[in-house]
């Protein structure tokens, strides 16, 4: 496969990731009224909660303002427009995928804060009361995965040589 259509993959999983992402904080929030109602019991080691999340990744650098705000803004945005960079040179279609995972959840979580002014978080995993992790959405996760997936990448796949490369020259 060439580099353009696997491109458009990651393009079209970031797209994918994104709608997604929306349609269930979409759900959440106007079929669930999760916001008014605050957590809704699903299994005994899951529950929807409603959660505003005016920070990033671990409720750091949280945006106690307006300017805090759209700085987040920028500063996400930023970093997706690089991640769509690296997407758009990456050739190797695993690496392809993970980066479409990360834009996707990127732009979702971009669409909350511009919108919203915060991020909407709803998935709460927990094993009684303790909890491996923050209150988090599907976006979080595609982008948790995704970049997962790069780091092992990087760590455990050795690079094969290209089987369309040209051959080094013999020495006679």
């Amino acid at each position: 496969m060439t580099e353009w259509p696997k491109r458009g993959l990651g393009l079209l999983l970031a797209v994918v990731t994104y709608a997604v992402d929306q349609g269930i904080k979409g759900w959440v929030v106007d079929d669930l009224d999760l916001d008014r109602i605050g957590q809704v019991y699903v299994l005994p080691f899951f529950n929807l909660t409603w959660t505003q999340n005016f920070g990033v990744s671990l409720g750091l650098f949280t945006a106690g303002s307006p300017e805090g705000r759209w700085a987040l803004v920028a500063m996400t945005a930023a970093i997706a427009a690089f991640v769509l960079i690296w997407l758009l040179r990456e050739r190797k279609l695993p690496e392809i995928g993970a980066l479409g995972l990360v834009l996707g959840g990127a732009a979702g979580n971009i669409h909350d804060r511009f919108n919203v002014g915060y991020v909407i978080d709803y998935a709460d995993l927990h094993f009684g009361d303790w909890r491996p992790f923050l209150i988090f959405n599907l976006a979080d996760a595609a982008i948790t995965i995704g970049v997962l997936i790069i780091l092992a990448r990087s760590l455990f796949s050795r690079d094969k040589p290209d089987a369309e490369a040209e051959p080094a020259p013999r020495p006679e």
